[in-house]
């Protein structure tokens, strides 16, 4: 296999000796995703401006789930994510429990649904639209697709086909925004209940702890393919080894995630909390009780 070489052209199948901090100065840059990160953003500056009262923060969260995903895809992390796993798993975590969460707060859906004609609308509240947003449907999706890409052949042939693993990239977004928009509840359509948002996201957690566990706790390498694309004169004890690496990532990263992401959902529920309890107390004093 050739060697591939970043934009500071050092290689990438370099010995696991050879990595220096060096190394974190190089970019992946890819016409096809940049044109497509550039394009979701003009289409939602231009989608806001078509509604006009758009607000400012949900603009500032699409802005920066475009920056965590450039960064996650074009940066170092784009470059050794074929390299190595545990650059491979920072990127995971990033893609779906950081930039997804952010493109879940700007509501892109309520906003193409405003911007839209009754056409557009109609299709928002269609069937289709009403299935594939079910909070079911994301849980249902993300208690899947993490095992799923991490501990079945479809890791294996995320490392022989790039387009295996672009596609992968691609999902972790999708599956991350449908979790976290049900989680968080800022767009319309059907919801939970404030108070079991908590639950919804906990009930969660047990995934990427047994998808970490069980990579940590591997005793032989579980995706063959890795030891093509790693470092060269890579030792099975070190590829084994970066394979536990990242499965603890993927164990205490992404719980820390998952626990953070509560912390502005625990917010709503008290405030949503706070507010009832003014009506309620509103209405009492009507009745005079």
């Amino acid at each position: 296999m050739a060697k591939t070489v970043g934009l500071s052209g050092m290689p990438l199948h370099m010995t696991t000796s050879g990595f220096s901090w060096h190394h974190l100065n190089q970019w992946h840059f890819g016409v096809v995703p940049l044109a497509a990160m550039a394009l979701a953003l003009a289409l939602y500056v231009f989608a806001m401006r078509r509604v006009g009262d758009w607000s400012r923060a949900r603009l500032a969260s699409f802005v920066a789930a475009i920056l965590v995903t450039f960064v996650s895809t074009q940066s170092v992390l784009g470059v050794y994510d074929m390299v190595y796993f545990s650059a491979h798993m920072i990127q995971h975590l990033a893609l779906i429990m950081v930039a997804a969460p952010l493109f879940a707060l700007s509501a892109p859906l309520d906003l193409w649904a405003s911007a839209g004609g009754a056409r557009t609308r109609a299709f928002f509240d269609g069937r289709v639209m009403s299935v594939l947003t079910h909070p079911l449907v994301g849980f249902a999706t993300y208690f899947v697709v993490i095992p799923l890409t991490h501990l079945s052949g479809i890791a294996n042939e995320m490392m022989l086909h790039q387009w295996v693993h672009h596609a992968e990239q691609i999902a972790f977004l999708v599956v991350g925004y449908l979790f976290f928009r049900a989680a968080f509840g800022l767009e319309r359509g059907r919801t939970i209940h404030p108070g079991l948002r908590l639950v919804y996201v906990m009930t969660a957690v047990p995934v990427d702890t047994f998808t970490g566990l069980a990579l940590v706790m591997s005793s032989t390498l579980p995706f063959p393919a890795y030891r093509a694309m790693a470092p060269t004169g890579s030792s099975s004890a070190w590829l084994l080894s970066n394979v536990h690496l990242g499965g603890a990532i993927m164990w205490i990263g992404g719980d820390a995630l998952m626990l953070l992401a509560c912390i502005p959902i625990t917010a709503a529920w008290v405030k949503w909390e706070t507010q009832r309890t003014k009506v309620l107390d509103a209405q009492l004093d009507e009745l005079g009780i």
